[in-house]
This record gives structure tokens, sequence and C-alpha cells, in this order.
């Protein structure tokens, strides 16, 4: 079974939790706002408590084999890029260590040549001693790669559709394995068949109609809390932001649009977590954790090596794929990064705005020991 049949019917058929679900993403007057706004509050109180797991990206390599038009990454964009050896990751890792992390986020472009199924394990043993709880997010694989990594010490895989627009998605992604949509959209299955504990999925919102956009995403968790009922289901709502390419979405959602959306997936999935990132600001970041996010990244970096200034000596350009002269040096050059983040607060700083507002910061939330006898 796949979620794509699902998907593609979902114009003429929804479930009855669907249809409640597009019914609170409609727009709302202030007073039904509120009161959305003040049973979202509610139901993530009596889930998750006044918790926040804190996690940070470490970023592995900006190689990549797909032209993606929005994002920073993609093959055709002069960029500087790198790879980082597993002493240099090591090294990122006890940084975000000392900064209090225990959950960690491994990311990457997808390049076999670069990152591969191997280089992903010896990564996570590497991390493991630092960190109980290591996700990655890298070009989809199939279920037996997964599973080394899986038994590395990986708990969480995270794959984002980007956009459940077919149409759309073909626009976007012009070359390179990440064409193919169906193979993108099977690949939390394909984790969770391998072993992981944790899914986590997403919309890059900018792509399509927003709300077009939820109605998928909504969707794809339904099913996959079906389909993948062992598993801690996580989504993320990641708006466009400024990148190499300079990529401009045509669609938009504004901050009262996405507060609405975190209030509606709450409400209609009470016991799933929400997860926001430093694409946000810091103010709205601040609002939006009383209303349903239950993860936030903090103090991240999207280049690889940007924490300790890992990997410099080994940056080069690449031009369409191929690596070119580069006539840049010198300590203040880095790896290009995926993205611009507008939340720049330290974690420490992020840790303490939740406390003012009464959230307790969790920087690790288990540990491989509960699973032993």
């Amino acid at each position: 079974m796949s979620f794509a049949p699902f998907l593609n019917n979902l114009p003429l058929q929804k479930s009855r939790l669907l249809q409640r679900f597009a019914d609170l993403i409609a727009p709302k007057s202030d007073t039904e706002f509120e009161a959305l706004a003040q049973e979202s509050r509610a139901l993530t109180l009596q889930n998750f408590g006044r918790t926040m797991r804190l996690f940070a990206p470490l970023y592995l390599s900006n190689e990549c084999i797909n032209n993606c038009r929005y994002c920073g990454f993609s093959r055709d964009n002069p960029i500087l890029r790198v790879t980082l050896g597993l002493e240099e990751v090591m090294q990122e890792g006890k940084f975000l260590a000392g900064e209090g992390f225990r959950q960690v986020l491994l990311v990457a472009g997808e390049h076999p040549k670069f990152v591969g199924q191997s280089y992903l394990a010896d990564c996570v043993r590497a991390l493991a001693p630092d960190f109980p709880s290591i996700s990655v997010e890298v070009g989809p694989m199939e279920t037996a790669d997964y599973v080394p990594i899986v038994e590395a010490g990986a708990e969480g895989l995270v794959v984002y559709q980007e956009t459940y627009d077919r149409e759309i998605y073909a626009q976007m992604h012009t070359s390179g394995p990440k064409r193919d949509f169906n193979w993108r959209l099977d690949c939390a299955e394909r984790g969770y068949d391998a072993g992981f504990r944790r899914l986590g999925i997403g919309a890059l919102l900018g792509l399509a109609p927003w709300e077009q956009e939820a109605i998928g995403l909504a969707a794809h968790v339904e099913y996959l809390l079906k389909r993948c009922w062992r598993a801690q289901i996580t989504v993320s709502l990641p708006r466009l932001r400024p990148a190499a390419g300079e990529f401009q979405p045509a669609f938009s959602i504004t901050d009262r649009e996405l507060a609405r959306l975190i209030c509606a997936l709450r409400i209609t999935f009470p016991q799933v977590g929400i997860v926001l990132s430093t694409r946000e600001r810091a103010a709205l970041r601040d609002v939006l954790a009383s209303l349903g996010v239950t993860m936030m990244s903090a103090g991240s970096h999207t280049e690889p090596g940007g924490y300790t200034r890992q990997g410099v000596s080994s940056l080069h350009r690449t031009v369409r794929g191929r690596i070119v002269p580069e006539d840049q040096a010198g300590e203040n050059i880095l790896a290009t990064g995926q993205f611009d983040i507008s939340d720049e607060r330290s974690p420490a700083e992020v840790a303490e705005a939740l406390r003012r507002r009464g959230f307790e910061p969790v920087w690790k939330d288990w540990d491989a020991a509960l699973l032993t006898s």
C-alpha cells in the first residue's frame, strides 16, 4: 500500500477528519481564532505538558545532484561546497553537545558519491555517545539502505515532500532523482520498515497555495498514523527563506495563517509533534511556542562546518555540477548555507525565552537504555 492513491483522490473524497481540518484552516474572525488558539493550547498542555524539545541541525554536506529551483544547494548554483570528514563531524558534534544539545538532526544534500549509507552510519556511530537522539534528513533511500543507519544508532528520519502538488513539484525539480514524486512520497514508509522510531514530514510553504498544501500534509499524517502506528510522527511547516539562486516564491502565508494552521493541526492530531525552525523570527517563534509547537531548533547553522569552521581547507566551488578554480581564500570563507535563518539567538537565549513563558526546555527526552531488557 502507498499514500499516492489517497493523495490522488483527495480532490474528490476526504475523510471526516480531513473535512474537519479544512474547516479549521478556513478564515476566522478574531473571536473564532481566539477560541481555536485556546483549544490548541489546552490540547498541547494535555498531551505534552509545558515542555519544548530543543534540537540542532548538523549539516554534513552541501553537495547535491538535484536541481531544485528553491534550494541553495541546487546542483547548478555556483556555490562553495564541502563534505565534512568524520573528525570534522565529531568536532561539530562536540560543540553542539557543549551547548547543551542531546538531540541532533544530520542534514545533507543528495549526492551518493559523498553521502552514502556507510558514511551516514559512520557519522551516527561517532556521534551516538553524545547524542541519545539522532535523526537524519538526507536523500531518499531503499529500506535496506536505511537499516545500517538505524543499527548505528539513528532513531529518526525526516523527509519533506516540499509540495504535494504534482504539477508544481515537476516545475520545481528540473533534474536529478528528486524528480520522482512517488519515490519521495513513500520514503517515510520505507524508513519505518527499516526501524526508525520517529518520522518527520512537512511541506515547504510558498511553492503552492498554503491551504492546498495543508490538506495534502494532513492527509499524509492521517495515513502515516495508521500505516506506521508504532512510530512517533512529527510535522514541520517551514516557510521559504532567501537562499542562493534567489528563488522568488509565487505564494505566501501570513503569520496569522501560519498560527491558524498550527492550531488546526494540533486540534486534528492532538498527539503529533509540531516542529518550528529558526527560519522564523524570534518574536514570532516565542508566540507560536504557546499555540501548539512541541519541538524547536536553536542556534542553527545551515552550512556544513558552520558551528566550528570545519571543512574550510576542503572548500571548492561548483558551477553546474563541475568544480571550477576558486579565487577566494581566507579564514572568513565558509561553505554556502542552504538558506538564511531568521532567529539568530543562541540556544541558551532560546531556552531562557521559553522559561519566561512557562515552558521547560527539554534537551534529552529518551535514552536507548529504555529499549534494553
